[in-house]
């Protein structure tokens, strides 16, 4: 059940607390706050910490520091990490993500699965699972086993994006993608839907590299009944580079906000340097200023 008004038009922040902010991570949410502005829509801070493993006290701290210290509010969500745990943490999601798994087991849309990850990279075409254990019939119930969806990558997937309707298919890197885990927990793909049929999220704003997740969610949400998520409106942006051209990411050498912080740059410091991944002609200072030069821009 959606506990915000069904009435709102509302997109997401979705942090995951596996490790400190950085550079690229804030880019994400102000481009979102500025698509957003366009679409007067509601935000909403989702933090996704399925994985608990990877969860550390000063990842969740750290995304609430970020967030006042840039002045990136949001509408919608915890406003502390003890709100947070108390009513907003994935774990209180369990029983939906379980009912979503059930309804895909009982229509028989789903398969166990028992390879390792150097397996299926031994057999793999690009990352694509080569379906090894489909026909297998192993026992759902067994221990240390996937359960993997059972795709049809011929079906056609109805998109929008920027509110521009077109059809596509799965691409082969995510055939038979995974729904249950070998620890028992959902998914991501899983996880992220139901979360966002739950909450009527109803523009998702997230970077090109998760264009392929986009197909996935909306191929599974038409596995699952009584949702609208078919109808969601997606942008995917442009992301920000490391000088090797790969994605800016910790392991590509990006600064934690943290530790620019600490360095002694401020807050303008920080949003001229957004300025400049996003080549904006004139400096900013301010999440205000980038939305005015972002929209300029386009």
């Amino acid at each position: 059940m959606n506990p915000f008004s069904p009435d709102i038009t509302l997109t997401r922040i979705a942090p995951t607390p596996s490790g400190f902010l950085h550079i690229g991570n804030i880019l994400s949410f102000v481009i979102t706050h500025s698509i957003a502005q366009k679409h007067q829509a509601k935000i909403m801070l989702r933090i996704d910490d399925l994985d608990q493993g990877r969860l550390r006290e000063e990842y969740l701290d750290d995304i609430f520091d970020c967030l006042d210290f840039l002045e990136i509010p949001v509408d919608l969500g915890p406003k502390n990490k003890t709100e947070f745990r108390q009513e907003y943490s994935q774990i209180h999601r369990f029983p939906l993500y379980a009912e979503a798994i059930n309804q895909l087991k009982a229509n028989d849309l789903l398969y166990a699965c028992d390879c390792s990850r150097k397996k299926i990279n031994a057999q793999s075409n690009k990352g694509s699972y080569p379906q090894i254990c489909r026909t297998k019939s192993l026992p759902l119930e067994a221990e240390n086993v996937n359960w993997r969806l059972k795709t049809d990558n011929t079906a056609e997937i109805q998109i929008i994006e920027e509110n521009q309707p077109f059809k596509s298919i799965l691409p082969a890197q995510i055939t038979d993608f995974v729904i249950r885990k070998k620890d028992k927990s959902p998914s991501y793909q899983l996880a992220s839907l139901v979360d966002d049929i739950h909450f009527g999220t109803n523009i998702i704003i997230r970077g090109k590299d998760l264009y392929d997740s986009t197909l996935a969610q909306l191929y599974l949400s038409e596995l699952i009944p009584a949702n609208s998520f078919h109808s969601t409106n997606f942008h995917h942006h442009d992301l920000v580079k490391a000088p090797s051209g790969r994605k800016l990411s910790k392991s590509e050498g990006a600064s934690s906000i943290k530790t620019m912080r600490e360095s002694g740059q401020t807050k303008q410091a920080i949003y001229r340097q957004l300025g400049q991944y996003m080549g904006f002609q004139d400096p900013i200072g301010n999440l205000t200023e980038f939305i005015q030069a972002y929209h300029s821009k386009k």
